[in-house]
């Protein structure tokens, strides 16, 4: 089935739904189709503890929180986006606050800011230890108010439709009635989230598996830094226990890492101990298990809080625990070190704009410049909804020189139904147990090597029952998980030093001059 639209957006997370609120107001006359390959809420954002930081008080000033961005980013930030995103961040603040966000507040009434690792001050304004999931439903409720925006759940974008490096929509696998959509837009932005799901272990959803950049690389777009991807130190070790997060405002509060035998180490390795930057603290806990061979370490809050400061600020997290028996208020959390965040993706402006016409990345998508080489935290949540509001407005700025072009629809000549689903469940299972192994938290040429060796044989099999079986969203997830591994190792190869979240033992000194790394679809 054909559809037309003004602007198709892929992706419900921050800067999907910010992005079509801010359209709806800015453009009223114009159609907007937001499409998600789940339910709405089901993205990083949901799952988002911490919060979002931003300059709030006299205790802080933007020169601050740049300048804790720059460090934490290791030489590799644009210092220009960097304070435009961060002098943005009260203005973007109040506007969630108007729309119904409640962030946590003192008993004196004002906003209660919490610390995380690579803050010099108190600047991290949440909603207990559910910050995401309330921004999320609090984004939800106001846009489905609106009755310029069609929303449909449950549909998995498959390609972009690129000619002439100009993006005209893209094609869309509606999974209920299995039939594939052909959507025209005058505009197309990508949403989608970054790529957790190409490694074991991961604090993301099972949906994050790197589609938005998957389809722009094929379309033509550069991609920059995947190599620097963020590992959060502090994941829930459970084997039951899928992908929780444990979130960095506990440490912040004054939880401690700890052995197994109860013996603190983070001095050992940086001056700020269980505060230092992500990067430093999850390569800690990955030496201190290399060492001792055991599988976890403890992040005790327990000894240093009572319990009703804990079930008061980590309500999330307290019941969450309880369901595998862990009391946190009595016993510390065994945790592992997991795949967060992707600090680079495809090259962006601060507004979404890409090297495609027509064709825009905003959220963790994009490689903005704003991370470097490593986020600092909390500073994610924040980038979505700015790089959403100026999307925003280049799009409603620009709009008398669109227009809607149709284009051919899906051929799925000689696919037949799959008959053999055990192939993409095996390789899916392949290659995030390689990625974990060969291009962890510590690599090497060698592991880096021999991994992209074998993605090659991956890529092959992978592409082959892509045009051969009918599609469906396990294969577009698997294709493209595929193809955003590759690229991080590719990547990661081509990078000759360690810097930010990226740790070669081989080359493990930083290199004086600081370089983005870029990759592009050869023609």
């Amino acid at each position: 089935m054909k559809f037309k639209t003004d602007f198709l957006i892929i992706g419900s997370g921050i800067s999907g739904l910010s992005l079509a609120l801010y359209l709806s107001k800015l453009v009223p006359d114009e159609k907007l189709l937001l499409i998600t390959k789940e339910t709405l809420h089901e993205s990083s954002t949901y799952h988002a503890q911490g919060g979002i930081a931003c300059v709030w008080n006299n205790n802080d000033n933007f020169e601050k929180h740049v300048q804790d961005t720059l460090i934490a980013g290791d030489g590799l930030c644009n210092e220009k986006i960097v304070r435009r995103i961060i002098n943005q961040a009260p203005e973007r603040i109040n506007e969630l606050i108007e729309l119904g966000v409640n962030f946590n507040r003192n008993a004196n009434g004002e906003y209660d800011l919490g610390k995380e690792g690579g803050h010099s001050v108190r600047r991290i304004l949440r909603v207990n230890d559910q910050t995401g999931q309330s921004v999320e439903k609090t984004l939800i409720e106001n846009v489905k108010k609106l009755n310029n925006i069609d929303i449909r759940e449950q549909w998995c974008a498959i390609n972009l439709y690129v000619k002439d490096l100009k993006c005209h929509g893209a094609y869309v696998l509606e999974q209920k009635s299995e039939e594939i959509h052909n959507i025209a837009s005058k505009s197309t932005i990508l949403a989608t989230g970054g790529a957790g799901k190409i490694y074991l272990y991961t604090t993301n959803p099972d949906i994050i598996s790197g589609d938005g950049i998957a389809m722009a690389y094929r379309a033509g777009a550069m991609i920059s830094n995947l190599e620097f991807y963020q590992f959060h130190p502090t994941c829930l070790y459970h084997p039951y226990a899928k992908s929780f997060l444990i979130t960095e405002a506990m440490r912040g509060e004054g939880a401690i890492l700890k052995d197994m035998r109860g013996k603190e180490f983070m001095e050992k390795y940086h001056p700020q101990k269980d505060l230092a930057p992500r990067d430093i603290v999850s390569r800690a806990i990955d030496a201190e298990l290399k060492k001792s061979g055991d599988d976890y370490v403890y992040l005790d809050i327990a000894s240093y809080k009572d319990s009703n400061f804990i079930k008061n600020h980590y309500p999330g997290i307290y019941e969450k625990c309880l369901e595998f028996n862990i009391d946190i208020t009595k016993e510390p959390i065994p945790v592992v070190p997991a795949a967060h965040y992707c600090c680079g993706g495809v090259m962006a402006g601060i507004n979404g704009v890409t090297e495609i016409k027509n064709l825009y990345v905003i959220g963790e998508a994009a490689c903005t410049g704003f991370h470097g080489a490593n986020r600092l935290a909390s500073n994610s949540l924040l980038e979505g909804m700015v790089t959403a509001h100026e999307c925003a407005n280049y799009l409603s700025n620009n709009i008398p020189n669109l227009k809607v072009k149709e284009f051919p629809e899906w051929e799925t000549g000689n696919a037949v139904p799959s008959t053999e689903a055990v192939i993409i469940t095996q390789n899916w299972d392949e290659i995030r147990t390689l990625m974990q192994n060969f291009v962890g938290i510590v690599r090497s040429d060698a592991r880096l090597k021999r991994a992209l060796k074998r993605m090659n044989i991956f890529a092959e099999e992978i592409d082959y029952y892509y045009w051969n079986y009918k599609i469906e969203k396990n294969l577009i997830e698997l294709r493209n998980l595929s193809m955003v591994a590759e690229l991080l190792i590719r990547c990661a190869l081509s990078r000759k030093e360690s810097r930010g979240t990226h740790y070669n033992e081989d080359h493990p000194n930083r290199l004086k001059l600081a370089r983005n790394s870029y990759i592009k679809r050869p023609w």
